[in-house]
């Protein structure tokens, strides 16, 4: 009992003080964090005051009426969201409250695709869980993890940065497709054909065109891409008009290659294959529904088989591809 209260004695940094430092540093002002928090603009002087006394440091470079984090504010802050997050599952679990959303954000392979059956069955064993997915493409899923907006990103690739930590998840291939009425969709696509093709792409900034310029790379002269689509489905549904050829992951495409309105291309061509990646920050430890997340994640998606190569009934090449199998979680999982 002494051991307990000299602990608080000696303690004087509070929850109050970090929640209204995180406000700061995330709204970008005093003023705005007080809207925020619904407290006076003097209260968050103050207590940001308090907490610069406490630790010894300035977190801010203060120019004019602006508020500018410095080195030692940037190395508080992934801290201090993490320990403010894991404070209010604390205090919601003895209430018996819903807990605070699980926030997620993924590119369109892995949120379009891949994230919705596992967020079903994971929804079967946290059914008081509430679940916020944002699609968006790579670049955005990072910046929102830097700003602290969502808990888990999933992603095309491991490029991210050194706030940033990538864990790799799964295989992933990209295919090269076209309409079943191109003349290259009943032979083998030569590199010049390649080149000289209109190419359909997703826009800058998304992993999926990223990989797909470097699987291009390989051709003996720059591929035309003149149309930027960004999301997958309207790029496919661009490719099925017999426009141009596209490049996408095979887990966006394997349902028009089963159902007839695409078909993937014969080329000659390195394998595109990438990583996904689960992506956390690095300085902020995942809440424990995030943490729960991401293990189901791991558990409960199996690699499809890229390596499966037959001929078609029309003679022509065609690669059969396998949509991740989603294995259902057992009672004792």
């Amino acid at each position: 009992m002494k051991l307990i209260e000299k602990t608080v004695q000696r303690l004087r940094l509070t929850f109050r003080q970090l929640e209204t430092f995180s406000a700061v540093a995330l709204c970008g002002s005093t003023h705005q964090a007080a809207n925020e928090l619904a407290r006076s603009q003097s209260a968050i002087s103050t207590a940001l005051h308090e907490l610069e006394l406490v630790l010894g440091v300035p977190l801010f470079d203060r120019i004019g009426r602006r508020l500018s984090l410095n080195e030692h504010g940037r190395q508080l802050l992934p801290q201090a969201t993490g320990l403010l997050e894991r404070a209010a599952e604390f205090e919601v679990g003895f209430r018996h409250e819903a807990l605070p959303p699980l926030r997620l954000s993924a590119s369109y392979t892995a949120g379009e695709y891949l994230l919705p059956p596992l967020i079903a069955s994971w929804k079967q064993q946290h059914p008081q869980a509430t679940v916020r997915l944002a699609i968006a493409n790579t670049e955005s899923v990072l910046d929102a993890l830097l700003a602290f907006e969502i808990d888990l990103g999933f992603i095309e690739g491991a490029n991210t940065c050194a706030e940033l930590l990538a864990e790799h998840w799964l295989h992933d291939e990209l295919a090269v497709f076209a309409a079943p009425s191109r003349p290259l969709a009943r032979r083998r696509a030569e590199p010049e054909e390649l080149t000289n093709a209109l190419w359909l792409m997703r826009e800058l900034g998304s992993g999926t065109r990223e990989a797909a310029d470097r699987l291009l790379e390989s051709l003996p002269g720059r591929p035309r891409v003149q149309i930027e689509l960004g999301s997958n489905e309207a790029l496919k549904n661009a490719v099925a008009t017999g426009t141009g050829l596209g490049c996408l992951s095979v887990h966006a495409v394997v349902d028009a290659f089963e159902r007839g309105w695409l078909v993937p291309l014969d080329v000659d061509l390195p394998a595109g294959r990438r990583s996904l990646s689960i992506v956390t920050h690095r300085n902020k430890q995942p809440r424990q529904l995030a943490r729960d997340f991401a293990d189901h994640c791991r558990r409960h998606v199996q690699p499809f088989d890229c390596d499966r190569i037959s001929e078609n009934a029309e003679g022509s090449f065609s690669r059969h591809v396998v949509s991740p199998t989603i294995r259902q979680a057992s009672a004792s999982d």
